[in-house]
């Protein structure tokens, strides 16, 4: 009669080549791959579902250690545990117990310098360098009392004293703060810091939404102050007549209708002054899509006179500002406007002017217009579907554009016309 269990010996073990699986006996199996590799694995049945639990090449462990795993496996099986289970879980002690002792090794980590690797991880992410800074700041100016704290010590009180001075005086900056600590406090759970059961003192549903004043849903909308267009004419004259670089990137920003970061990091490598086309691409935009800008006759010769001083390396600034390999400051453009006495302006308005003109003076089609001002048009599917930027259709507009700033005698009387007709109406 064969044996139940034990078939196998340690001289088979050593010389068995056959590929496939190779019972002892007692759901103990030597199994033996295609490039001779041999492994143990014990098979078991758990809730009618049939499970192999690996127990280590034969190189490794031997015939009698595997017989021995395979036996405290039956046991754990006949007390109605299960064995792969069981292992989980004492990994995960063992791990819990190293980190523990890691932990009361190192000390409790602190919420100022995880907050300080938490930005310094995720701030490549952000492409806005003021938002990178106004992280570092709210956090290392309103949330003072958190910095020496341990992660895992802070509870819903510590989150509540840090933005109840701010809540009602400075709310959307209070509101950001509440988001970051929670992004932070979530970040140290992740990695192991905080013990749970755990709930983040930070959150607003359910929490923090009971201990402080609810804030009104209905938003403002904050419309830039813009230029009326039909001033634009006249104030294009008198900033032509200005000398500064940054007069010069003013102009540029009119003339492409572009935001302030994408006319103040433009490089050299990204125009082709002989084709007419500046290409942003995606990092800098705020839709993160390569845009391209078909350039006009005026802007073409703008760029040129710039590059006779310059020697028009591909990596430098177009607008290089005061120290090396920077560009003009965010605010050089506005302190243009300050100094013409029209501070009252911004930058930033002027594409709103752009878009003011086109729909109300033109006759281009209003997709066509959004997409000179990089904006996303139609939903999801329909961008999906058209795969082309409309840039011929969006070089006539430009050159429209540049027409009526530099006061054609065509594109003005045309312009009269349709204001003297809309005022009829």
């Amino acid at each position: 009669m064969s044996r139940s269990i034990h078939k196998l010996t340690a001289r088979r073990v050593e010389t068995e080549k056959r590929v496939g699986k190779h019972s002892d006996g007692g759901g103990l199996w030597l199994f033996i791959t295609k490039d001779g590799s041999k492994r143990w694995v014990f098979t078991y049945e758990r809730n009618k579902k049939r499970r192999e639990m690996g127990l280590g090449p034969a190189s490794d462990v031997g015939l009698g250690k595997a017989r021995d795993l395979a036996s405290a496996a039956r046991e754990l099986l006949a007390q109605g545990i299960d064995p792969i289970e069981a292992r989980r879980a004492a990994e995960a002690e063992a791990e819990e117990a190293a980190r523990q002792a890691e932990r009361e090794r190192v000390g409790p980590v602190l919420f100022g310098p995880f907050a300080d690797d938490y930005i310094d991880t995720h701030e490549e992410g952000w492409k806005n360098p003021k938002h990178r800074q106004q992280w570092r700041n709210t956090i290392k100016t309103h949330a003072v009392s958190l910095l020496e704290m341990p992660v895992q010590d802070i509870l819903v009180d510590d989150v509540v004293a840090v933005l109840k001075p701010i809540w009602r005086t400075v709310p959307e900056t209070a509101s950001r703060l509440r988001g970051r600590i929670e992004n932070i406090l979530d970040a140290a759970k992740a990695s192991k810091h905080i013990q749970g059961p755990w709930e983040n003192p930070a959150r607003w549903r359910g929490n923090l939404s009971h201990l402080l004043p609810k804030r009104r849903t209905k938003k403002q909308v904050r419309h830039h102050p813009a230029m009326p267009f039909e001033e634009l004419p006249a104030f294009w004259k008198r900033l032509r007549a200005r000398p500064a670089l940054a007069a010069r990137a003013l102009e540029l920003t009119i003339l492409c209708a572009t935001r302030t970061n994408e006319t103040l990091r433009m490089r050299w490598s990204e125009v082709d002054l002989d084709a007419g086309v500046w290409t942003v691409p995606a990092e800098r935009m705020k839709m993160e899509v390569e845009h391209r800008i078909p350039l006009c006759n005026a802007a073409v010769t703008l760029l040129r006179d710039i590059a006779r001083n310059s020697n028009c390396d591909p990596s430098d600034f177009v607008f290089k500002g005061g120290k090396a390999g920077k560009p003009l400051s965010q605010m050089a453009m506005t302190m243009v406007l300050r100094r013409m006495k029209l501070g009252h302006f911004t930058v930033h308005g002027m594409r709103s002017s752009f878009r003011d003109y086109m729909g109300e003076m033109s006759d281009h089609p209003e997709s066509v217009v959004e997409q000179a001002l990089a904006h996303q048009v139609g939903d999801e599917t329909s961008r999906a579907y058209r795969r082309g930027d409309a840039f011929l259709k969006r070089r006539v507009l430009m050159n429209d554009w540049e027409a009526y700033l530099l006061g054609s005698r065509k594109r003005t009387a045309r312009v009269t016309k349709i204001a003297k007709s809309a005022k009829a109406a």
